[in-house]
């Protein structure tokens, strides 16, 4: 029985995630070198969804004295995390979904959600991004990628024909890359890039922007 809302068991994630999401490293490197470039301390920084603490594992690299928080609403996916990090005392973890984060009002310069959103339903996404902005400090970062949604029926036929296509190139068959297809608006709900820098725009961020596209996948950030 999976052990988290993705379609893998947490032990089997990191391998089996790059030949279902493409270019998954590149996702993360493009966050770390978007932070990076912003030139500026980044004192305090929270992972919510965190999965494995694959970014973590990247971003620590460039952001040695920052402190991260990593939360995820998976057990198992925190005690993975924590076996990949050696945690420090500059790491932490905390068991909870985005929606239900208590830290206090201003607390973090970046709050990174990576492929973890789309599995709520739209009041839950609007909770959850309105207490990342709560979270963050002015002028901190809120970046988020997930699975979006293509503006017509066309687009979204083509597209998941491109991504099921993929996963078998990676080495699924075709029956599993197919079901795999098939969780879209079951079991995760994406919504398009015009709705989520709305989203964005509505919670209050003074800047919205897309960040990176590929296949139906995309990552945005907004500037408090």
């Amino acid at each position: 029985m999976v052990d988290n809302s993705t379609a893998l068991l947490s032990s089997e994630y990191d391998n089996k995630i790059a030949n279902t999401i493409p270019f998954y490293n590149c996702i993360h490197e493009s966050i770390v070198d978007l932070v990076y470039s912003l030139g500026k301390p980044i004192n305090k920084w929270l992972d919510t969804g965190c999965g494995t603490g694959t970014l973590c594992l990247y971003a620590k690299k460039l952001f040695s004295n920052t402190e991260f928080i990593l939360a995820d609403p998976s057990e198992q996916m925190l005690k993975l995390s924590n076996d990949k990090l050696k945690s420090s005392d500059k790491i932490s973890f905390q068991l909870a979904n985005t929606q239900t984060l208590s830290y206090p009002d201003e607390s973090f310069d970046v709050i990174t959600a990576i492929l973890c959103h789309h599995y709520l339903d739209i009041s839950e996404r609007i909770q959850a991004t309105k207490n990342c902005f709560r979270m963050l400090k002015k002028d901190g970062i809120f970046i988020v990628f997930e699975n979006i949604r293509p503006l017509t029926k066309c687009g979204l036929e083509i597209s998941l024909k491109r991504w099921e296509n993929y996963q078998i190139s990676m080495g699924k068959t075709a029956i599993e890359a197919a079901e795999h297809i098939k969780r879209f608006d079951k079991e995760y709900f994406p919504i398009s890039i015009i709705d989520h820098i709305n989203l964005l725009n509505e919670t209050g961020f003074n800047a919205a922007e897309v960040l990176w596209t590929s296949y139906v996948q995309a990552g945005f950030y907004a500037i408090k």
